[in-house]
């Protein structure tokens, strides 16, 4: 692709603007953010707190553990943290420079003032607001779509700030759609290296940091260190499948550690990158080929995820696994057919996977979508795969991702209401 090309200033574009850090699950953290910003806004340590959250935004944040609070989980935590501690202008580290007096002081404040948790039943999958009273002063910020997306800002009721929102609108991102899989193809296979140095190496750095956390201590149900003791030592598929479970594994435990996220997740980002990076080292890639495998499956999984939305009852892992069976693909010496035939063989095999919220049991399923991107592979490599007619699967990859769009979006928003209710009854 040629950089005069409108798509290549605009795929630089997208990889920044998806590729960048946070500390802990998203959803807490946008919560947090969103605390933080209205107590900045208030001007004081307010007496009450309330949180109007959509399902989606519930079901993510009831069972995960937000870092730097001292084990503490759940919506509430997650707002006495940003309220406490929080900085702003963090984004999503907003509550990454926590030091330990004021973790006292967020149990503290939780033991005095109870935060107030509503359900939002709304249009919006992501929409979290949270209002703050300190005596006769009032602040409220609402977040829309996305995890930074402040849309609506008010003070002792002086509306500060009200953009439009509709459902899914990203209005202020880069065009997704202009993505393709051919172009990503032909994008990752000659973009400029020093075009996107900083953001994938920053990607390399921070998720393999984490990954190796993951691996030397314990947390959650150790996915990543069951799967590596459990394993040949020399098998590269396991390395990676072990490495990006034990990332899950300590950033679902409160890890204190930055990810870099990919379509608004850590656990995506982890999937979309640790598994080529670690499969990449062991066979002996070059530096340049590992780069530019990982651009090819960040931008394949923020393709599929640009149809499905950003909070689905499908679960994110199966989108990122199918783009490192990609890029595993594409270490290997595979061209565009064997990327897309990978991808495509991994959707009809895990599509039905669920999201019923961030915990532990993330790791696993990530280790399930490797082993089913890598399986894509292995089949089209031995003169296999699936076709067009077969389930879900139509002639064509974009086709068969509109079909999985179609069923992450449309078709499972019944049993994401299902899934809700189970976990709130549990």
């Amino acid at each position: 692709m040629e950089k005069s090309n409108e798509k290549y200033s605009a795929y630089i574009q997208i990889l920044e603007e998806e590729l960048v850090p946070a500390m802990g699950c998203t959803e807490p953290i946008a919560i947090a953010y969103g605390a933080a910003k209205a107590r900045e806004l208030l001007g004081a340590l307010p007496d009450q707190v309330v949180v109007e959250a959509s399902g989606n935004i519930i079901k993510n944040v009831k069972s995960v553990v937000v870092p730097n609070t001292g084990g503490l989980h759940g919506i509430e935590a997650a707002a006495a943290a940003g309220v406490v501690a929080g900085k702003p202008e963090l984004l999503l580290e907003v509550i990454s420079q926590v030091v330990p007096a004021q973790q006292e002081e967020m149990r503290a404040y939780l033991e005095e003032r109870p935060v107030k948790v509503e359900f939002l039943d709304g249009d919006l999958v992501f929409d979290i607001q949270v209002t703050l009273r300190k005596g006769t002063d009032t602040a409220k910020v609402r977040i829309a779509n996305y995890h930074t997306n402040i849309v609506h800002m008010e003070k002792n009721g002086q509306v500060l700030l009200d953009l439009p929102v509709e459902a899914d609108d990203e209005s202020g991102l880069t065009d997704r759609a202009l993505l393709t899989m051919a172009d990503i193809y032909d994008f990752a296979q000659t973009v400029d290296l020093d075009d996107v140095r900083e953001v994938i190496g920053r990607q390399i750095g921070c998720n393999m940091a984490i990954s190796q956390e993951g691996l030397a201590h314990s947390y959650g149900a150790n996915i990543g260190r069951v799967i590596r003791d459990t394993s040949r030592p020399d098998d590269p598929i396991a390395k990676a499948k072990s490495a990006a479970a034990a990332g899950s594994d300590a950033r679902m435990g409160g890890c204190e550690m930055p990810v870099i996220i990919n379509s608004g997740s850590g656990n995506q980002g982890m999937t979309a990158s640790v598994p080529v990076i670690v499969y990449g080292r062991e066979i002996g890639a070059s530096e340049e080929k590992i780069f530019r495998a990982l651009v090819l499956s960040n931008l394949i999984t923020i393709h599929q995820k640009t149809r499905i939305g950003r909070l689905s009852a499908y679960c994110g892992a199966v989108s990122a696994g199918a783009a490192a069976g990609a890029g595993i693909a594409y270490l290997d010496g595979g061209g565009y057919e064997e990327v897309i035939h990978t991808v495509v063989n991994a959707l009809a095999i895990v599509s039905g996977m669920i999201c019923d919220g961030a915990k532990a049991s993330c790791a696993g399923k990530i280790a399930a979508a490797i082993d089913a991107g890598v399986l894509g592979y292995r089949m089209y490599q031995n003169g296999q795969q699936f076709y067009g007619g077969d389930g879900i699967l139509s002639h064509g990859v974009e086709k068969t991702l509109d079909n999985v769009g179609r069923l992450g979006k449309i078709g499972m928003r019944s049993t994401d209401k299902e899934i809700l209710q189970i976990m709130l009854q549990s």
